[in-house]
């Protein structure tokens, strides 16, 4: 489908891919990793087109169509949400505009024997059969299904967008590129502004519905749960396997240890041959088999290792000025905007040297606690802060503060003071902007390294109260894991906002869960909390409190008090359900089948001119919609079966 063929790209001299070769097929999941800076988002603008490389080339189809999703990007704010979004079907207002002036002519002549009328009637003919094909009549529904699955309200569809947040805006965008059903997804970081529901639901989207995706994600689970084959991007080239990135991270340690024992065993044959050519080469009676062993030397094929990029930022915090005991305490603390209640009741005390977690569903008031402990917004009842705290803050925009215009080194040394100044340097290339990484402007800077720079600033002064509000988005895997143990090793009071299980686990000895209105604190890490919650993952956190109520089995039937009876009941309703997928399922495999038909058909000449084909794909194409929906209600009810015993 796309062929990249000996694809280089330099900056300033120093090469970021090099020689790179391989091929995107139809159907093809596709996770790029590798490290902050490593080239994840240049390889996307490149395919995407946006970007032209130093040498070699990409090889797109003409009729191919890619869809484009940035970490940043410049959003309108002159539409309502369901204005916006309508953006995504441009297409076919314009073509309904033409069928209409046809239309019009058509109405308004009189020469109907004419070669030209008989060929208006035809271009009418085609254009609106084209309307039937590509779903003209259904689009309104596909907006207001997709805009739901990422997490808006129908009373949201009629707001301006200048009144959301840039994630939500963000949200917007991703809509307008599912609903425009490009033939290529290419995705940079499309989870940093969703909350897990949403993340959910694009992830059942791009399995189930999306033809190619390439994507960056720091969420493993998410591109496990989406992604079928891995790209690694290190030290300017690629390693590519056909598996998700969980199997790839076990295959390629087992590559890197098979070929480590190849290397030796070959460079021992190697010193042995060498030692026995030394050892006899003047010898006469030896000279047949010394020339045997030069000749065979010549030909061994040299063995190689794979050269592992072991650079790494070395993060710690410098020691905590000491604090009192109480860095946090709320009593009786409200705040709501308007008729809006965000939480109310919230009273807590959070110790020194604690490391504690806010969990729960995007705009339940983790950011809002935050902002109302850093005094940004006022509240009602009591938060008192404690002797001495001095905070390092951390928000989720902090990346996007930062001025483009200026370098790396500029950017901290306008905000370093007294003797730290002379320690630049050192501090830039511990977080890997050593040496010319320094004088880059950050506005070519990826997102990771623009996170990382953000991070630096926290450095800058010691503190003894962290709070950090989402600190993983845009950081890759390895950084995120220097991360955990920086804050693990950091000797005063952390706050962390965030969705990252893995992040959290070890982490954080409380959790305050927020929602409802209210903010309720459960003692112990992040696992005690989800074995107390009854649920697997911090996911399930954030279902809707109407489908978490059917989730809880009722107080009769509760653990082993459920009657042999009511499991067999279960047990056979769980049944049915997945009847009820698996053949929803096979229609869907079939329906497809009849499609792609159809499409090699349409493909041809002989087929473009048979009207009656492309009402055939429209028909199948509505077919398939409607099994789409009903397969989702029925996956969804099925998990909420086998979480009701």
């Amino acid at each position: 489908m796309i062929s990249i063929e000996g694809l280089t790209v330099e900056f300033g001299g120093n090469p970021l891919f090099d020689n790179i070769t391989y091929v995107i097929n139809k159907r093809d999941r596709i996770a790029l990793v590798g490290k902050n800076g490593a080239g994840k988002t240049t390889m996307l603008r490149i395919i995407a087109g946006l970007q032209e490389p130093s040498a070699g080339h990409v090889n797109r189809p003409r009729d191919l169509s890619i869809g484009y999703l940035p970490q940043q990007m410049q959003l309108s704010d002159s539409r309502t949400v369901m204005q916006e979004a309508e953006q995504a079907f441009a297409h076919i207002f314009e073509l309904q505009g033409r069928v209409e002036r046809m239309n019009n002519e058509l109405a308004s002549r009189t020469d109907y024997d004419s070669d030209d009328y008989a060929e208006l009637i035809e271009r009418v003919s085609a254009a609106t059969e084209q309307l039937t094909l590509i779903g003209a009549n259904n689009y309104q529904a596909e907006i207001e299904r997709t805009l739901m699955g990422l997490g808006f309200l129908r009373t949201d569809f009629d707001r301006p967008t200048a009144e959301f947040s840039g994630g939500w805006r963000m949200r917007i965008e991703l809509a307008k590129l599912l609903l425009q059903r490009h033939d290529v997804l290419l995705l940079d970081e499309p989870t940093n502004h969703l909350d897990i529901e949403s993340i959910q639901w694009l992830e059942n989207f791009l399995a189930t519905r999306a033809g190619t995706v390439m994507l960056v994600s720091h969420d493993r689970a998410f591109i496990d749960n989406v992604t079928n084959r891995t790209i690694e991007i290190s030290l300017g080239k690629i390693y590519d396997y056909q598996v998700n990135y969980s199997r790839y991270v076990v295959l390629r340690q087992e590559r890197l240890e098979q070929q480590q024992r190849a290397y030796e065993n070959q460079q021992k044959q190697i010193q042995d041959t060498e030692a026995f050519i030394e050892r006899f080469r003047y010898k006469a009676t030896k000279a047949v088999q010394v020339q045997s062993r030069i000749k065979q030397l010549e030909k061994i094929d040299r063995i190689e290792v794979d050269e592992i990029d072991n650079s790494h930022i070395s993060l710690r915090f410098p020691p905590a000025p000491r604090s009192g005991d109480y860095p946090i305490i709320t009593d009786n603390l409200r705040k709501c905007y308007d008729q809006h209640l965000v939480f109310d009741h919230a009273t807590f005390t959070i110790k020194r040297g604690e490391k504690v977690a806010f969990v729960g569903k995007n705009g339940e008031g983790k950011s809002t606690l935050v902002k109302c402990i850093m005094g940004e917004i006022p509240f009602d009842g009591k938060l008192q802060i404690g002797h001495n705290v001095k905070i390092g803050y951390f928000a989720q925009n902090q990346a996007s503060l930062l001025d483009n215009n200026i370098t790396v080194f500029d950017t901290i040394d306008r905000v370093a003071v007294g003797d730290i100044r002379t320690k630049i340097r050192d501090i830039l290339g511990a977080f890997m902007f050593g040496g010319e990484a320094s004088d880059k402007r950050v506005s070519v800077l990826s997102g990771g390294e623009k996170t990382r720079l953000a991070m630096i600033r926290l450095l800058l002064e010691p503190v003894n109260l962290l709070i950090l509000d989402e600190p993983t988005n845009h950081l890759d895997m390895r950084t995120k894991d220097v991360l955990k143990q920086a804050i693990a090793h950091f000797d005063g009071t952390v706050i962390i906002v965030s969705h990252d299980r893995e992040f959290l686990d070890g982490l954080v000895t409380k959790v305050y869960e927020f929602g409802g209105g209210s903010v309720r604190e459960h003692l112990g890490g992040i696992y005690d909390f989800l074995e107390k919650k009854k649920i697997d993952s911090l996911r399930q956190l954030e279902l809707s409190t109407t489908t978490r109520a059917q989730q809880q089995p009722s107080p009769a039937k509760s653990d082993a008090r459920i009657s042999y009876e009511d499991r067999k009941e279960a047990a056979r309703r769980i049944k049915r359900a997945e009847r009820a997928v698996d053949e929803v399922e096979k229609e869907i495999a079939d329906i497809e089948y009849a499609i792609d038909i159809i499409e090699q058909k349409l493909s041809t000449p002989e087929g473009a001119a048979d009207s009656s084909l492309y009402e055939q794909h429209a028909v199948l194409q509505n077919s398939l919609n409607d099994a789409m929906t009903r397969w989702e209600n029925a996956t969804e009810q099925l998990e909420n079966l086998r979480q009701s015993i």
